[in-house]
Parts: structure tokens; C-alpha cells; sequence
């Protein structure tokens, strides 16, 4: 019996080292899944370790952006402000509308095809621009000189016949051009005030200058020009606007003069960029200057 029973003596043994093993391989798992969870948990943390680089940062410690200047306001209401004194164009003539807004003005019309789809277009956007009539066209279409004053928009003389050489001619001659296209321009729309002449061809001289002042206009040219009247690619006429626009920018399109229809195109473009960048408003009617006495607002004898 005592023989026989070494086999079975063995095999208890190999049992119970096996069971040992078991054993520590299984408290050891608990004892790591146990210290894991307090480390998760924070349950291991010491009030008075030290804090890592992020955990020290705090608000006050964040750096201070400095604050966005304020937006300009733009000068808006029909009591508007006549525009800051500004004289820098040719022959003392008005380059910028000296505020940040942007002005939009419009050459060569009214005219029956594109004058129309221009004002629905600025309607749609809700801009309003400044239109530069010549007198001849002013007095054939007098309803719509009375829809662009209608929209809120500002007139512009632009003398009668759209003459590039008005300004070489004398001066008797200069203020009869002015005085009949402000007159036709004031018979279609009574209510207008036509402050603002703008020559054509942008071929100033001292005499027409002289003659815009004398009749209470002020001389009109421009910043930007896209040589939309040479009726180019539309996109090129949209890029060169939109590029070159800038805080008081005047910009110089047309309504009128030919073929509209690529400026119209540009138009779509161009609007829908300045509006996200600039407050587009209309030139004010500004306040007149002295005016010869006997003389009324369009420089015609007064009654």
C-alpha cells in the first residue's frame, strides 16, 4: 500500500501547485483591474501633487486678443450730410465720397432697355446708386428719370448730348449745355436736386469745372473704372471692380451708351461681393454752393 500510493501523492502535489498558480495569476489580475479603476477614477489622486502645464492654465492665463475696431456708420436717411470737402480729381473734381461708403454711379442713360433692368437688379439687392443722365435722353424718357428717383437714387448731370468736348467750348456755351439738362432733369422728377455734374469722357477743363460750380454742381469723377462702355468679357468687368473697390470708392459704370448687357452680367457679380465688403450708398444731394442771384436750382432765370 505504501508503494502504491507515491503516484498518488505525486499527483495531489501537481494538483495543488497548479491551483496555487491559478491562484496568483487571478489575484493579480483583480489587484491590477482594482488599482486601474481608482487611477481612472481619480480615487488615487493626492490633493497636493503637481499639476501638469495644462492644468495650471486658467482663464487669466489665456492671451488677451486685442478688441475688432468699430464699424463705421454708414451715413444713410434723405437728411444725409452733404460729403466731406474732397477735391482731388482732375481739375478739383470729387475722386472718393470721402466716408467709407462705396458709390455706384451709372453714365449715359436713361435709357428704355437697360435703365429698367438695372433698377430691378439694385432693387433686388436693395443698393442705391447715382445716375449721370445726358439731358436729350432725360427729356425723351421722363418716366423713367421719375422711376430712378422713385427707387431713391441720386441724379447726376451729364450735359445734354454727352459732348467729350464741352469742356474746350467757351463758357456761354458750357452753361447753356448745363443749364438745359438740369432743367429737363428737374421737369421729369420736380422733387430732385441736381447737385453733381459729371463730364463726359471725364475730360475736364477749368472752364466746364468753373460752369458746374457756378451752378451749385459739384464736379463728379471716379475711382474705379472697368471700361465697362468698351464692352468687354462681363467677368473681367466684375474682377476689375471688385478688385480695385476700396473704402469711398466711386465707381463708374453705365446704364446707357450701347449694348448693356455685359455690364448688366458684371453687375449681378459686383454686387453681390460689395454688399458682403462695403455699405453701398447713393451720393447725398450735398448742399449747394452760391449760386449768381436771379438764378434757380437747374441755373435757369428765376421767376
Amino acid at each position: 500500500m505504501r508503494a502504491g500510493s507515491a503516484p498518488g501523492n505525486r499527483r495531489r502535489a501537481i494538483v495543488t501547485a497548479l491551483v496555487l498558480v491559478v491562484v496568483i495569476l487571478v489575484g493579480g489580475f483583480l489587484l491590477g483591474h482594482l488599482a486601474g479603476s481608482r487611477s481612472r477614477t481619480g480615487l488615487g489622486d493626492r490633493s497636493d501633487a503637481p499639476k501638469t502645464p495644462r492644468d495650471r492654465v486658467g482663464p487669466k492665463a489665456r492671451l488677451a486678443l486685442p478688441p475688432l475696431p468699430p464699424r463705421p456708420q454708414p451715413i444713410t436717411g434723405p437728411d444725409r450730410p452733404p460729403l466731406p470737402a474732397e477735391k482731388g480729381g482732375p481739375f478739383g473734381s470729387r475722386l472718393t465720397t470721402g466716408t467709407p461708403e462705396v458709390a455706384l454711379t451709372f453714365d449715359d442713360g436713361p435709357d428704355e432697355v437697360w435703365t429698367p433692368q438695372v433698377l430691378a437688379l439694385l432693387r433686388d439687392y436693395g443698393v442705391r446708386a447715382t445716375f449721370c443722365m445726358i439731358g436729350a435722353k432725360a427729356a425723351k424718357y421722363p418716366q423713367l428719370v421719375r422711376d430712378v428717383v422713385a427707387d431713391g437714387h441720386t441724379l447726376c448731370n451729364h450735359s445734354w448730348s454727352h459732348d467729350v468736348w464741352l469742356g474746350l467750348r467757351d463758357e456761354p456755351t458750357v452753361l447753356a449745355d448745363l443749364k438745359r439738362t438740369s432743367a429737363a432733369l428737374v421737369a421729369a422728377a420736380p422733387t430732385a436736386r441736381i447737385s453733381y455734374y459729371r463730364q463726359p469722357g471725364g475730360n475736364w477743363t477749368a472752364t466746364v469745372a468753373a460752369a458746374a460750380r457756378r451752378l451749385g454742381m459739384t464736379s463728379l469723377h471716379w475711382r474705379v473704372d472697368p471700361h465697362d462702355w468698351q464692352n468687354g468679357p462681363s467677368y473681367r468687368i466684375a474682377a476689375d471692380v471688385t478688385g480695385q473697390a476700396a473704402p469711398g470708392s466711386i465707381v463708374l459704370l453705365h446704364d446707357g451708351g450701347g449694348d448693356r448687357a455685359r455690364t448688366l452680367s458684371a453687375l449681378r457679380t459686383i454686387l453681390a461681393n460689395l454688399i458682403t465688403r462695403f455699405h453701398l450708398a447713393p451720393l447725398p444731394p450735398g448742399r449747394e454752393e452760391p449760386r449768381p442771384s436771379g438764378t434757380d436750382r437747374s441755373g435757369q432765370p428765376g421767376r
